[in-house]
């Protein structure tokens, strides 16, 4: 017998040993397993401070202690009926597809988060005599509820449409999750430590598989779906209180930086996600914008010192050189398909960096100072309201990055609406047309060129204009980004914009968000970017090598979940055609025999014995 043998017959003995326990019995062992975790947290878990996140004290939680104790409370709630109540997932409602998947999602995040834990204990202060009664106890009850969420018999069901409840009902269920996902956000973001974000992000996955698998996103997608309006009140009120929740600028500084990329990463989402048209070298329009508004600016260190612009009008500048240089790349290179369009863009993006560079009065004219860069630049004031200054807003006070997070929330709010708007209109249908089929499109009407040249920009269209001009924009976008950009690092220099480098903005991390996050959607490119940049902000081990990270999210994706974190409707169906036919056939299968009102084997007689009457 070889080792894949032993290894099957052993999976096969715990799967038997599993199943044979009574489900009573595996509830137990859940709710005692989740309340000695949960208890554990009171307790010390280690002996020294020496390990970061007051593990070290009684009484109260701290540190990671803080995640076993939400797992805990979590997963008790999701059991409901072992406590004797119908819990938060006690109904149909919420958990669609069967709430054994949530329990299982939960216990393995709680046994992923705390072992971790425990393990990096061990291994940090030289041996797992460092832990003491409230981490052994913590390591032991933190396996039960995993021993019993997998005795328990699968509960699969199809999703059933949800009953019709009040508007108002609706809205303020949307509200309250929303706000939710904000204080789990900001949890993560404000991690004082490496260790601390790592059992975040280990819970947060393995929970997440078990909400996506029992249905509860799935819920929450389809409620979203139908009150667009309330959820985009929602996200907007979460992302304003987030600033209110900072106590200092080091994790507003992060945010800053999480929705300039976000918002170019958005744009970029348009030219591959919605067009198919492959980019890669898009933070050039970044720079466009970045270096046209620290022009304008009237820094010092600019060539054009004497003249100081207001922030429109640097913006609408920066907004319209950026299409400038997106008719420029595109109109004559638009024609190429595939990998010669992505080489083409490539050179784009060094051409760039380039000419930026040699622009510093030796290899050409004096206007950006070369290598140095435009520094200095001053910060914005827009209708008085001075950025690098502290106010006093609600009695919280708001500091020069917190000012910036604000102003940035407003720009990528007017993104995210315009992306919809386009994403659901005729343009929308036009893109998803050409790249789906560029010759079947053309074939039907479609001027691939002309809508092409449309993917690539998006400031002329705000600005409502027509003709040529409106077909470079989404270039515009990365402009008006960049602008706010330059303002708020106040130096603009051209490393700063290249295809990859060991932090962002470049290319590559751009079009890794825009894949990991989910292309064609909106809250993708979101999610991906705040995740690409968050984690080698957090994890400093990973700073220089960013390229590794992003091949291995992206294998890993490819793998698990083709279409993103947050897959568009339209792409998981291309992707997963193969799946879903089997499970159509089976559906449509099932429904022609409940409407015969018999089973598959009672169908087949009746049929027989109407041949024998007919013969």
């Amino acid at each position: 017998m070889n080792k894949t043998s032993y290894a099957e017959t052993a999976a096969r003995g715990i799967r038997r040993v599993l199943g044979s326990v009574d489900p009573r019995a595996a509830k137990a062992l859940i709710a005692a397993g989740s309340l000695g975790a949960a208890g554990s947290t009171l307790l010390a878990w280690t002996w020294t401070t020496a390990f970061p996140g007051d593990l070290a004290v009684y009484g109260y939680p701290g540190g990671n202690q803080l995640i076993t104790l939400a797992l805990s409370i979590l997963t008790l709630l999701a059991l409901g009926s072992a406590l004797g109540t119908s819990g938060l997932t006690g109904t149909r409602w919420l958990v669609p597809r069967g709430r054994v998947r949530l329990l299982r999602g939960l216990a393995l995040a709680n046994l992923a988060s705390t072992g971790y834990v425990l393990i990096a204990i061990a291994w940090e202060l030289g041996g797992s005599a460092n832990l003491v009664a409230g981490g052994w106890i913590a390591g032991l009850t933190v396996l039960l509820p995993v021993v019993g969420a997998y005795s328990l018999p699968k509960d699969d069901r199809p999703p059933t449409p949800p009953r019709p409840a009040p508007r108002p009902v609706q809205t303020g269920v949307i509200f309250l999750v929303v706000l939710l996902g904000l204080l789990v956000a900001d949890f993560g973001i404000s991690t004082g430590y490496a260790e601390e974000f790592i059992g975040f992000c280990l819970a947060a996955g393995f929970a997440g598989r078990g909400l996506a698998a029992s249905g509860v996103f799935e819920r929450f997608s389809a409620l979203t779906a139908t009150n667009r309006p309330a959820t985009a009140c929602a996200c907007l009120t979460a992302a304003v209180l987030f600033a209110f929740l900072q106590t200092s600028d080091a994790y507003t500084t992060v945010a800053d930086n999480i929705l300039i990329f976000a918002t170019v990463a958005l744009g970029l989402n348009i030219v591959v996600g919605l067009a198919g048209l492959l980019d890669v070298g898009y933070v050039a329009f970044l720079g466009v914008g970045a270096y046209t508004a620290a022009l304008v600016s009237g820094t010092a260190a600019s060539r054009f010192s004497s003249v100081v612009l207001p922030f429109w009008a640097q913006a609408v500048i920066g907004v319209l050189v950026a299409v400038v240089a997106g008719l420029i790349i595109g109109a004559p290179t638009l024609r190429l398909r595939g990998d010669y369009l992505a080489i083409v863009t490539l050179g784009f993006g060094e051409i760039f960096r380039i000419t930026m560079n040699n622009l510093d009065g030796q290899s050409g004219p004096q206007i950006t100072n070369g290598p140095e860069g435009i520094y200095g630049i001053p910060d914005l004031r827009i209708f008085g309201y001075d950025f690098g200054q502290t106010h006093i807003i609600l009695g919280h006070a708001f500091g020069r990055f917190a000012n910036y997070y604000l102003l940035l929330v407003a720009v990528t709010a007017l993104v995210v609406f315009i992306f919809s708007r386009v994403n659901d209109s005729r343009i929308g249908r036009a893109w998803a047309a050409i790249r789906e089929d560029e010759t079947a499109a053309e074939a039907m009407g479609v001027h691939g060129y002309r809508f092409k040249l449309l993917a690539f920009g998006l400031g002329a269209g705000l600005a409502g204009l027509a003709g040529l001009a409106g077909l470079a924009g989404l270039a515009g976008l990365a402009g008006l980004a960049g602008t706010i950009q330059g303002h708020l690092t106040s130096t603009v220099t051209p490393d700063q914009y290249t295809f990859s480098a060991s932090a962002p903005p470049n290319s590559a991390f751009l079009l890794a968000a825009v894949v990991l996050g989910g292309m064609g959607t909106v809250s993708g490119p979101l999610l991906g970017a705040a995740l690409l940049y968050l984690i080698p902000y957090k994890l400093q081990f990973f700073a220089d090598k960013q390229l590794l990270l992003f091949g291995l999210a992206l294998v890993v994706m490819m793998r698990l979940r083709p279409e993103g974190l947050i897959a568009d409707r339209r792409r998981r169906a291309e992707l997963h055609v193969q799946q879903s036919r089997p499970a159509e056939e089976k559906t449509a299968r099932s429904s022609a025999l409940r409407r015969t009102g018999s089973s598959g084997w009672g169908s087949r007689t009746v049929r027989r014995r109407g041949a024998s009457s007919r013969g």
